[in-house]
């Protein structure tokens, strides 16, 4: 076989990144389920026409077929994709069951999902997300929208990490205005102002007089909301001072002061009112939520998400939702390209129990099922080489303790081989240290 070549933004982690992803999806699993969450998995495809009916995501579905498929394409029930998000899964899984589910229905979702964009650092094809989200039948209160970041914050401060600054928003607040200005077409708008970030104010001003219709007037007002940002409620006057008027454009604001002022009293500093983020998927239809890691701004949101009220429905059954994810992936990505992230061994093993000889093997996987049912990680030494050997595996292997089975009627003893201490011990009684019985990510 000749050597493999890698295929770009299908991340493969080591071992030891693989043991901080998992010691950072328990954090942020415990923290769903200290906030009421249940957990949910769904399938990895969904019908091609329901993942291309909302937002500008044609460009990113992978389609699935069998490699013997008809030449034309896949058709009707064939036509699937993988999902490119799991809110999507997670709103045709509530029409499907609903009549099974308890409203409100709080649940949070650890998959992957895959989307075809060109790859780059913190950015992948295929990635592992963290969502949860809340619906309701018929009518979903918006203080649910408020306690989005509040499980997020409490999530990733739980996490050896960089703080986060969630930027919030309301799509009311933006619609509002665009029509109180004069624009018949707000979502055009909204995919606009969704792009200042990559493209600039003088382009996203063409934008908006290309699909969006507007005036250089309309479009300089557009540039001023998107500008307002506080970290308090002050955000509202920033609006109500560029003098529109629309009763929709007043609810968002309302809305959008409730989330700031609830982040503000939890965790003071987590939220801030951003009227620039607006996010491209055309479901939204309240709160918007962006995440960044402080001092790693340049690299975008790494959690997103908001309200939707119509991407759960069919015909006059209405299921609105509120929704955030944490972008797991992408969040580790960057810290291991920043060295930012460590642990403290790559192995989960704590105890190397050494083998005095192969006839004697029997007495060290007993000394090892003695620790390990006490919760002590442990494994057996590959072979009866000289002690120092041994060491030197383990020591190889970040394994912090050897244990010496004694000769009989002798107390066995376990050295740690980090200070050369070396103590008589019992299998059933000996416990190490808390902090090195599992591996430690700082």
């Amino acid at each position: 076989m000749s050597k493999p070549t890698p295929i770009s933004g299908f991340p493969e982690w080591t071992p030891g990144q693989r043991m901080i992803e998992q010691f950072v999806l328990d954090r942020i699993r415990a923290t769903f389920e200290l906030y009421g969450f249940a957990p949910l998995e769904t399938r990895s495809v969904e019908p091609l026409d329901q993942l291309l009916r909302k937002g500008e995501t044609s460009k990113e579905v992978y389609v699935l077929r069998r490699l013997q498929a008809d030449t034309d394409g896949p058709a009707g029930d064939d036509a699937l994709g993988l999902h490119f998000d799991l809110t999507v899964p997670f709103a045709r899984y509530v029409l499907e069951n609903a009549g099974k589910l308890q409203f409100p229905f709080r649940r949070y979702q650890i998959q992957k999902v895959w989307r075809g964009e060109r790859p780059q650092e913190g950015r992948y094809r295929e990635f592992l997300q963290a969502d949860i989200d809340i619906v309701d039948r018929d009518t979903l209160p918006a203080h649910y929208e408020a306690e989005m970041p509040l499980v997020i914050g409490d999530a990733l401060r739980s996490l050896p990490i960089p703080p986060v600054r969630i930027q919030v928003n309301n799509r009311k607040i933006c619609e509002g205005f665009y029509r109180g200005i004069g624009l018949t077409d707000p979502e055009a708008a909204l995919r606009a102002v969704d792009k200042l970030d990559k493209i600039g104010p003088a382009r996203v001003a063409e934008l908006l007089a290309e699909t969006a219709g507007a005036s250089e007037a309309q479009a300089k007002a557009c540039l001023a909301l998107a500008e307002i940002s506080a970290p308090d409620p002050s955000f509202a006057d920033a609006v109500r001072a560029l003098g529109v008027s629309d009763p929709l454009l007043d609810e968002g604001i309302e809305e959008l002061v409730a989330v700031v002022e609830t982040a503000a009293a939890h965790s003071p500093g987590l939220c801030v009112a951003d009227l620039r983020i607006a996010r491209g998927l055309d479901y939204y239809t309240g709160t918007v939520y962006e995440t960044q890691l402080v001092g790693y701004e340049r690299f975008g949101s790494v959690c997103s998400g908001g309200r939707y009220d119509n991407l759960a429905s069919s015909g006059t059954v209405r299921f609105p939702g509120v929704g955030i994810s944490i972008g797991v992936t992408r969040l580790l990505g960057l810290l291991f390209g920043a060295d930012a992230l460590s642990v403290s061994r790559t192995v989960p093993t704590c105890v190397l129990v050494a083998v005095t000889s192969e006839d004697a093997r029997p007495a060290s996987n007993r000394v090892a099922e003695a620790l390990r049912s006490r919760g002590v990680p442990t494994e057996v030494s590959p072979s009866a080489a000289k002690f120092g050997k041994q060491i030197r595996y383990a020591e190889r292997r970040g394994i912090p303790y050897v244990w010496f089975p004694g000769a009989e009627g002798e107390a066995d003893e376990v050295k740690d081989i980090r200070s050369g201490e070396q103590v008589s011990a019992a299998a059933g009684e000996w416990t190490p240290p808390r902090e090195d019985l599992k591996p430690l990510v700082s």
